[in-house]
């Protein structure tokens, strides 16, 4: 293993709601103390998306750029990767806080899909939306982050999407390093499991850096796979909310702490928040 794993925090999400765990932070003061506590444990990219007081997504400008202050405050070097994402949702209003705030990475998600959770206790389906992202969409975005100097960071969840990059590398409108997030085990993408995950990998366009997003309980099988094969890794409460014991997670940092032990017992080495800038080549915050 030449480089050491980088851990990205997935600290809110949009779905998780404190019913599910009283560990979900929703201001912008409670996502900054969660930045702090994954930084902490060895995470050196948090991925963020605004919550409302009482929960629910935002996502007007004023609200990130709280987020903005309030991470960089207890964080100051720490790679910021904000949301694109959004079901019903106009173009501009998914890019504007990127526009405005330019951090150093973006979520571009790089293909359409069906997405739902399925309980086969209650024989239901729950949050089935379709989830569009058309290539007009996605260089759209991608112009927009290009404009303000921050790296997408494409989001596939499934094999297909990866190919999707082929067309934006021969416009010019993606240039390496590239940055892939493998996100498995959503209903309506790729399962999670390892036999898929080198798959994907197999798929990905030289001068790749990539990370796994393993949702649920699987994800601790797809950290170890990930780490051997020289990929990079992102757990957090908006993936999963559970310890590899069972246990309910109490913070994001507990996740990233026991990434980070994982990321030992296989042979690897966390990177600093200085390393995983110097391998990913983003330059330090200017503002």
């Amino acid at each position: 293993m030449s480089q050491k794993t980088i851990i990205t925090a997935a600290l809110t999400g949009v779905l998780t709601t404190r019913a599910q765990s009283p560990a979900i932070p929703y201001t912008p003061a409670e996502i900054g103390e969660e930045a702090r506590r994954s930084v902490d444990a060895g995470a050196s990219i948090v991925h963020i998306h605004a919550r409302q007081p009482d929960g629910r997504p935002a996502y007007d400008v004023e609200t990130y750029a709280q987020i903005d202050v309030e991470v960089r405050q207890r964080c100051p070097n720490v790679i910021i990767n904000y949301s694109t994402g959004a079901i019903g949702i106009d173009r501009e209003t998914r890019i504007h806080h990127i526009r405005a705030l330019r951090p150093d990475m973006a979520a571009l998600n790089m293909g359409s899909m069906n997405y739902a959770i399925y309980s086969s206790k209650y024989k239901t389906f729950y949050h089935d939306h379709v989830f569009a992202n058309p290539f007009k969409d996605i260089q759209f975005f991608l112009e927009a982050m290009n404009e303000a100097g921050t790296r997408p960071e494409m989001e596939c969840f499934d094999s297909g999407h990866i190919n999707n990059a082929q067309p934006l590398i021969d416009l010019g409108l993606l240039k390496p390093p590239y940055q892939f997030s493998l996100i498995m085990g959503v209903l309506g993408g790729i399962p999670a499991s390892t036999k898929h995950l080198v798959q994907q990998v197999d798929q990905l366009p030289p001068d790749s850096h990539w990370q796994v997003i393993g949702i649920g309980q699987k994800q601790w099988r797809l950290v170890a796979a990930a780490v051997s094969m020289g990929g990079n890794v992102r757990v957090g409460l908006e993936d999963n909310l559970y310890l590899p014991n069972g246990d309910l997670a109490k913070s994001n940092g507990e996740l990233v702490a026991k990434a980070a032990e994982l990321v030992c017992l296989v042979g690897g080495e966390v990177a600093t928040i200085a390393e995983a800038r110097n391998q990913l080549q983003i330059p330090l915050p200017t503002k």
